[in-house]
């Protein structure tokens, strides 16, 4: 059962900017959520997570710097702002939680994906 819901991607130019948003249900009471990345050909790569209860973040790989993860938690939202995209950023972008104590790194739940692509 999905309940992880992205939305937000398309394409763009480089340089631009897009926002990702990654909708749970209110019954989802996760613990990090976090957004991967997986280009064609590529293995999936952690781009940013947030631990719900405190708003702390984190960021690896080569978008830190170009990247900010924000949540709603009224509304049950997380998002990724995206800044000065290359077209190295073309690549699958998924939600993902985790809804026990652990690892942001390793969550237990998916989202379906959505797609980004930046054109040079």
């Amino acid at each position: 059962q999905v309940v992880l819901v992205e939305s937000g991607g398309g394409s763009v130019q480089a340089g631009g900017s897009l926002r990702l948003s990654c909708a749970s249900p209110e019954s989802f009471r996760s613990i990090c959520m976090a957004w991967f990345r997986q280009a064609q050909g590529k293995e999936r790569e952690a781009v940013a997570a947030i631990v719900t209860g405190n708003g702390e973040t984190f960021y690896q790989g080569d978008m830190k710097g170009r990247v900010t993860i924000s949540q709603d938690n009224a509304n049950h939202i997380v998002y990724l702002q995206m800044n000065n995209l290359k077209p190295d950023d073309t690549a699958i972008y998924y939600c993902a939680g985790r809804l026990d104590v652990g690892s942001c790194w390793s969550p237990s739940h998916w989202g379906q994906g959505t797609h980004v692509t930046v054109s040079s």
